[in-house]
């Protein structure tokens, strides 16, 4: 499944540029640390860190988005960083356990 489709089925909000990449997993973390150490690449991150760390972080590691999670927003510099990264942002208001159970019923582990 691409960015693009999960954004219908999941019912995301998009909040930069759609960079329409291959979904590949699914990651939760709100640690830095923990992104860098666990999240494969094509992994869509799902966070409530809305900091510019958690965007170097998601770059390095190459996930396919992020997703914040809880109704977060990060500021708009933080958007900026995400579109040179092309790394595509949404947000929703569910939380990361109901939202990982729809990715899961999506067919995304």
């Amino acid at each position: 499944m691409n960015v693009s489709e999960l954004k219908g089925k999941a019912e995301l909000g998009l909040l930069n540029e759609l960079f329409d990449r291959e979904v590949e997993g699914v990651f939760i973390s709100d640690m830095v640390s923990d992104i860098v150490a666990g999240v494969h690449a094509g992994n869509l991150l799902l966070t409530i860190q809305t900091h510019k760390s958690l965007i170097a972080s998601a770059n390095l590691v190459d996930v396919s988005a992020v997703v914040y999670v809880r109704g977060k927003r990060p500021a708009e510099d933080v958007i900026e960083l995400a579109n040179r990264a092309g790394i595509s942002l949404f947000t929703t208001d569910q939380d990361a356990w109901k939202l990982a159970i729809r990715l899961h019923g999506l067919g995304l582990e």
